[in-house]
């Protein structure tokens, strides 16, 4: 991940800000679910402006393939960007949907 990713006793953890058609078409139960089959932790939560932001932490190969599932999201979403950042990892919280900010 070039470095945007914190690395911590062999975790790491993203901060990432989807843009696109992300809300209104099951993006973050979506997110839920695949984060729950990779045993990932962190959350994910609709933002104001329109797009989807989520904390997503864990065994690093896990997390890449993570953030390359957001890229394209469920079968009814359209994905136009994704901005990933540095995160620190909130530890063994599991996933879940978070309030929208």
């Amino acid at each position: 991940m070039n470095g945007e990713a914190a690395d911590t006793d062999g975790r790491k953890a993203v901060h990432l800000r989807i843009f696109g058609r992300v809300q209104g078409v099951w993006f973050r139960g979506w997110t839920v679910d695949e984060a729950q089959q990779r045993g990932l932790d962190g959350w994910v939560r609709n933002v104001s402006d329109g797009s989807v932001e989520a904390l997503v932490a864990g065994p690093p190969d896990a997390v890449e393939e993570m953030v390359q599932r957001c890229r394209q999201g469920p079968p009814s979403a359209s994905v136009d960007d994704v901005k990933i950042s540095r995160a620190n990892d909130p530890g063994l919280v599991g996933f879940h949907q978070a309030p929208t900010r």
